[in-house]
């Protein structure tokens, strides 16, 4: 408590300082007006102050407010009505009154409704009961949640409850520790969705990525996503290599023992699953979501003016992604009903009653978004871009070699700290773009690759993330016994991801983006495996 009552002080001061200094940072009035701050150093006070309350208080909402209500202030000249309109007429209404801005919105919130419509069609617990037929091995069973996890790329929050609930009986049929299947479920729900053009964070990233075509950049950042990629590589070399390290090894140990908890603390041990009554298939989840990627493929492609005569790859790359993910999520949201409706396995009135509880699980998200974007007109505002702009160009180019490497271990530290990957895209993705824009575009790609790998990656080792905890639950694993046992496993993909970066800042020098990203995911793939491979030979020479 004291720790937090010296933390509020220092808040404080620093507001108080800033206001005493309005003799340095007064603007004067023009026809167009300009801050007095306009592209100098203290254009980038927002979003270090955004991030350094962030790292304190491990709170993203008022860490990200805080650096737009600074932002504001020296927009205004410390200003109290000229800060008070800047931030919510220009920042806060301005962000959601954007067009773009709005179809992403509207995006999450259909996302949402879906989500909560085909767990309650019972889709996924149909798809439990065929699994537990068909799946005849550990290994299998551990492919087979990897592979529904890849399969459920539309959001992280859907991923981690339905490969829980839909592959739970059927890990602990075949003795698959809790630990390891709460792993696979972490594992397979950031990463899956932060290399997949139809999701919710594509849709985040794609937001964040203001002044550029985000969703192309989305698209040419994926091979450069080394954390997600080494990731999926990690958790399929662990199944077929059959082996495990650090915590999780004791934990498989006993599972194959017959103890899937390991720990005396063992909260679900005595749960009741509950029965699924409904008369749901396999087909009540897979069709909304294929229709979702189908439909929202159309859209894409629709906006990019692919029916008017453009190509399929030109329209894909020149799509309005707003309006496409909007317009195609729509008409998926009604082709799901009408087929819920003509199965039988959900009413109209049923289907209505999801729309609030997918809206309701959708505002945090929404919160994040608007509060970065409104932080992204502070910084726009006082010139940032063109101050950071300028600092590169001076820069030496062996430093900026560095920078994936360096941006991705920032990522990973600031995500692991508040416990977000969205707000940490919020915070790097517009300085990165600030930085690359105009410069040096394979650079830029890369960079906002690192910057996504890192947040996925600092999330996914934070105790505190919501995927972390919902991975828990989805397993109904002990949350410390998942954390403990997680983290060497993506510390290790981790290290590797940060060699590749460093590599691939130095290939980009002497190549093309193409060539860059073959021969550095190569090599970090082959890193990946031969790690593994150098920890089972240690681990069975320690046996000996």
């Amino acid at each position: 408590m004291k720790g937090k009552k010296k933390v509020i002080l220092g808040m404080l001061l620093l507001c108080f300082l800033m206001l005493g200094s309005t003799t340095v940072f007064a603007a004067e009035e023009a026809a167009e007006y300009v801050p007095k701050v306009y592209a100098t150093f203290w254009s980038l006070v927002p979003p270090v102050v955004a991030i350094v309350l962030a790292l304190i208080t491990k709170e993203v909402y008022s860490s990200l407010f805080i650096g737009i209500l600074i932002g504001g202030i020296f927009y205004s000249g410390f200003s109290f009505e000229g800060t008070i309109l800047h931030v919510f007429q220009d920042g806060i209404v301005g962000s959601l009154t954007d067009s773009y801005n709005m179809g992403i919105l509207v995006f999450l919130v259909i996302l949402g409704i879906m989500v909560c419509m085909m767990n309650k069609a019972g889709g996924s617990a149909a798809f439990g009961r065929w699994a537990s037929i068909h799946i005849k091995s550990r290994i299998g069973a551990q492919l087979a949640t990897v592979l529904l996890g890849v399969l459920i790329f539309i959001d992280d929050y859907f991923n981690c409850l339905t490969v829980g609930s839909v592959m739970r009986p059927v890990t602990d049929k075949h003795n698959v520790s809790r630990a390891k299947l709460s792993y696979l479920i972490d594992a397979t729900a950031a990463p899956i969705c932060i290399i997949a053009p139809i999701s919710s964070w594509a849709a985040a990233v794609t937001g964040f990525v203001e002044g550029e075509d985000g969703f192309s950049i989305f698209i040419r950042a994926i091979p450069f996503n080394y954390y997600a990629i080494l990731t999926i590589v990690m958790m399929v070399t662990i199944i077929l290599l059959k082996m495990d390290f650090g915590p999780m090894k004791l934990h498989e140990k006993n599972a194959i023992a017959g103890d899937i908890y390991t720990t005396a603390d063992r909260p679900y041990a005595n749960a009741e699953e509950s029965v699924d009554g409904s008369k749901g298939g396999v087909i009540d989840l897979i069709f909304p979501v294929v229709s979702l990627i189908v439909c929202c493929v159309i859209g894409m492609i629709y906006t990019g003016g692919f029916f008017s005569g453009t190509g399929f790859v030109e329209a894909f790359s020149g799509s309005d992604a707003s309006v496409g993910l909007m317009l195609g999520s729509f008409f998926a949201f009604v082709i799901t009903i009408v087929f819920y409706a003509v199965r039988r396995v959900l009413k109209f009135t049923d289907s209505m009653s999801c729309i609030p509880e997918g809206f309701k699980a959708m505002v945090p998200a929404i919160l994040i978004l608007t509060f970065a974007w409104t932080l992204k007109v502070m910084t726009d505002s006082l010139g940032a871009k063109e101050f950071v702009a300028e600092v590169v160009k001076q820069s030496t180019g062996g430093f900026l070699s560095l920078l994936p490497a360096i941006i991705f271990l920032v990522a990973c530290f600031l995500a692991f700290a508040t416990g977000t990957s969205w707000g940490t895209f919020g915070i790097l993705i517009p300085i990165v773009v600030a930085v690359f824009a105009g410069n040096n575009e394979t650079m830029m790609i890369i960079a906002i690759s690192s910057c996504m790998a890192g947040a996925v990656c600092g999330d996914h080792c934070s105790p505190i993330s919501d995927t972390t905890i919902m991975a828990s639950a989805g397993a109904q694993c002990d949350h410390v016994n998942h954390v403990t046992t997680q983290l060497p496993y993506a510390i290790t993909v981790a290290v590797v991801s940060c060699i590749t970066y460093i590599l691939a800042g130095i290939l980009q020098n002497f190549m093309g983006a193409v060539m860059v990203a073959v021969i550095s995911l190569a090599v970090g793939i082959l890193l990946m495996v031969g790690t593994l491979v150098v920890i089972k030979m240690c681990g069975k020479n320690s046996k000996e």
